[in-house]
């Protein structure tokens, strides 16, 4: 992987790893509300060796009084300074190796100073904790260097306290900022390597590229998702220029599908497919929307356009145009009705017919399979282009068995639906039958495409661009105070002086 795949993989995850993030974090600073509350204070002793007048004997105390205080550091950790501390605080419910593990003793390089620093449950504690240990290693340090009961002479070395320990005013831990410093590094890691397994493991169709690796076929449109599409409304305007009457989402779906239409009929300039099938691999994949919406799309340029609705186990089709349904495809077949009978003209172009599915046969692959239905293809196909609605390759055979009659198949693949893995069967399943794969169309990619091409989002740029220039540049330009009263005109007008217009 490339630093870019890296960054694909952190936008389209982006969310799993914000809240994985998030997530640790709360849950180190859950971790630092259950812990309980240490705080902590130093005090220091210092070690001397009497009163020198003398420069070389005061150097040469000084130096003994370093080495003393290395000594004094194993001193500073025995039971013995332990138990004096407990008797002194009256810790009777304390061991000594309990209290040795809330000290801690240092020597600082170069000098004859003992710092200790003390833990406790309250300020208090640890504020008297450290003072005692100053006191009670004084008081070894004093056993140790009197000497001998009998003797009558007195030690040169002593040790008193240096600075007296100071109330904490804040606990010491847990330590909230590096708790949550530390829950944001290993959220931020964690949240990474799950993106990144989710990536290596997620089969999902999302990516042309990757499609066209995976497939060996080429993509030959992509159409955007458009959030306004539900069972009743599937079809977009197919005009493209009343910009004011669609919205965004709309329009982003008719320039993909003008796309899709354009690339369809320069596919074969001298022997362009005039019957294709339109399937998925698997159902809910968006291919009646595509096939709605590319219909009209041609029959917008004047071509003559027959939608046939083939898929006779759960036709959508007549829903879709909101048409009637009770005659059709299947009335033809089994010569209850002629063509004439049963096609129904569409829209405003004059140019869009309907054949709708009819009546649920029970036998829909030996229908499609027969003589008349190759006949009733070919007559459509003398004068119009015939868009075949088929159910999809994997559960049936249906889709399959049309493609070995046709031009050709258009395979739909919705981004997030089906796996590659499918989708490769599907097409498999078009060359066990010897069919033509004519590309594979994917729908309903993001509109600030990370895995496809960015169309929809270059499709809104130019819609705002286009009603823009729509609605300002027909007349002409404003007087200044009504510029100035409307700050869309001015930003306009600044960039077209600019030459961003």
């Amino acid at each position: 992987m490339e630093l870019i795949d890296y960054w694909r993989v952190l936008r389209v995850h982006w969310f799993s790893v914000l809240g994985i993030t998030v997530l640790t974090i709360l849950f180190a600073f859950g971790w630092t509300l259950l812990q309980p509350k240490v705080y902590t204070a130093d005090a220091s002793g210092i070690v001397s060796v009497g009163v020198n007048k003398d420069l070389s004997t005061a150097v040469a105390g000084e130096t003994y009084s370093k080495s003393r205080a290395k000594a004094y550091l194993d001193v500073a950790k025995s039971r013995a300074v332990a138990e004096t501390v407990i008797e002194d605080l009256e810790l009777q419910d304390t061991t000594p190796e309990q209290l040795i593990s809330k000290v801690s003793s240092q020597n600082p390089l170069d000098t004859a100073t003992l710092k200790f620093t003390a833990q406790g449950s309250t300020p208090e504690a640890a504020r008297d904790l450290a003072e005692a240990w100053v006191r009670a290693v004084g008081k070894q340090v004093n056993e140790f260097e009197k000497g001998p009961e009998s003797s009558t002479e007195k030690s040169i070395v002593s040790f008193r306290s240096l600075d007296s320990a100071q109330l904490p005013t804040a606990p010491s831990s847990p330590n909230t900022r590096l708790a949550l410093l530390v829950g944001l590094v290993a959220g931020l890691a964690l949240a990474f390597g799950y993106a990144l397994l989710r990536n290596l493991f997620d089969r999902k169709v999302r990516s042309v590229v990757q499609i066209e690796a995976e497939t060996g076929h080429s993509v030959i449109g992509t159409i955007p998702f458009n959030k306004d599409f539900d069972t009743n409304r599937r079809l977009v305007s197919s005009g493209g220029s009343d910009v004011d009457s669609a919205n965004r989402q709309d329009y982003a779906v008719a320039e993909a599908v003008r796309k899709l239409r354009t690339n369809l009929q320069f596919m074969d300039v001298d022997n362009p497919p005039r019957v294709i099938v339109v399937s998925s691999a698997l159902p809910r994949e968006g291919k009646t929307t595509v096939v709605a919406n590319l219909a009209q799309t041609l029959a917008a340029t004047g071509e003559r356009v027959v939608v046939v609705d083939a898929d006779l186990r759960r036709p959508m089709l007549a829903k879709t145009f909101g048409v009637p349904n009770s005659i059709g495809l299947t009335d033809v077949l089994v010569g209850r009705a002629t063509l004439n009978d049963v096609l129904q003209p569409w829209g405003d172009s004059g140019n869009l017919y309907l054949l709708a599915s009819g009546t649920i046969p029970p036998n829909p692959s030996e229908l499609l399979n027969s003589n008349a239905m190759q006949k009733m293809l070919d007559d459509l196909a003398e004068d119009a282009t015939v868009l075949i609605d088929t159910p999809p390759l994997l559960p049936v055979t249906d889709a399959a068995i049309l493609t070995a009659k046709t031009d050709g198949a258009l395979v739909v693949t919705r981004c997030g639906n089906s796996t590659y893995e499918e989708l490769k069967r599907a097409l498999h399943n078009l060359n066990k039958v010897n069919g033509r794969s004519l590309g594979i169309i994917l729908n309903a990619t993001p509109r600030k495409s990370l895995n496809g091409d960015g169309y929809s989002s270059q499709y809104y740029t130019y819609y705002k661009r286009q009603q823009l220039d729509k609605a300002l540049l027909p007349v002409a330009e404003p007087a200044a105070e009504t510029i100035d009263e409307q700050p869309e005109l001015q930003r306009h007008f600044r960039r077209r002086d600019r030459g961003r217009v």
